[in-house]
């Protein structure tokens, strides 16, 4: 599915569903969540799927998808999605502080 068509506020693409805290999610939204869930499952490299599947670059997926994963309303969708994504992106923030604090030494 490409949903590289223009929104409500003329941008292709970017309808903003992830930023919209207490409104159900979007089919955008549910469809990230589950191409997050087995994008394993497609050929080829990921980024190349997301583009393919969602029109958008793998910098704004994974904006979009990290604002996403902090909504109640993506918790409810897929808990067991979200807290696993929750936790990688926790563990990650954890490295580059360390090494942040580690480099400054």
């Amino acid at each position: 599915m490409h949903e590289g068509a223009p929104t409500r506020d003329g941008a292709p693409g970017q309808d903003g569903g992830a930023e919209r805290a207490g409104e159900p999610l979007s089919e955008r939204d549910r469809q990230i969540l589950t191409f997050e869930r087995q994008w394993w499952k497609y050929a080829g490299a990921k980024e190349q799927a997301i583009r393919d599947q969602f029109g958008m670059s793998a910098t704004r997926y994974y904006q979009v998808l990290n604002a996403l994963i902090d909504r109640e309303e993506a918790l409810a969708f897929d808990p067991l999605l979200v807290k696993r994504l929750r936790r990688m992106r926790a563990s990650r923030q954890r490295a580059r502080a360390a090494r942040r604090l580690g480099g400054d030494r």
